[in-house]
């Protein structure tokens, strides 16, 4: 997969996710909380939903083209993060033309698929949740946060991270938030969820 194709649809995606999902179910129900959906992600309040390189709802879809502003319209809901919950969000624009490859899509749907089903082993009472001001999706557990990321600012494609509140030393941390692993080092849920396992006999 090109790296810059990959970034440029995971950027896009996290806009869809704050502007076109998140924003607009915390509007209407208060909540931001998105999760993992067959081939992609979706509000857990709202109707509205990716689904590969689309954008779905109750009756009705469209191709992830154009803007989000275009997309909430056509979803029927209105565009725009959540409001006065945090300061580091995807930072989109609403006009901004997003740039979707339906392979890079399904890439990151299935990094996200993978990570929901190591987190459902580690804790089977937590129910994963996506963030949209991170575009990632974890659980936390006895003040550790446990979660997979499709990139980011720091780390740019995929990876898992275990983050413990309280700093840790030692060969294992191998991040400044606590450990992370590529995507590649993790290639299905028991790696990812033996990862965590390992994390967890480091603490």
């Amino acid at each position: 997969m090109d790296e810059p194709l990959l970034i440029d649809t995971r950027r896009s995606l996290h806009a869809v996710a704050e502007l076109v999902i998140a924003g607009p179910q915390h509007r209407a129900t208060g909540t931001i909380r998105l999760r993992v959906t067959p081939d992609g992600f979706g509000g857990v309040a709202s109707p509205v939903r990716v689904r590969g390189a689309a954008l779905c709802w109750d009756g009705g879809s469209t191709p992830l083209a154009g803007t989000c502003r275009q997309l909430a319209e056509a979803a029927g809901v209105d565009v725009g993060a959540p409001a006065g919950l945090y300061t580091d969000g995807s930072g989109a624009d609403p006009d901004a033309p997003l740039e979707v490859d339906p392979a890079a899509a399904e890439l990151l749907a299935g990094w996200f698929a993978r990570g929901d089903a190591a987190l459902r082993t580690l804790a089977a009472d937590v129910e994963p949740v996506i963030w949209p001001e991170h575009f990632d999706l974890a659980v936390t557990a006895g003040e550790v946060t446990y979660g997979v990321s499709p990139g980011d600012a720091a780390i740019p494609l995929p990876y898992a991270y275990v983050g413990p509140w309280t700093p840790r030393t030692g060969p294992f941390w191998n991040a400044p938030f606590g450990a992370a692993r590529d995507a590649g080092e993790v290639p299905d849920p028991e790696a990812v969820a033996a990862f965590f396992a390992e994390a967890n006999r480091h603490l």
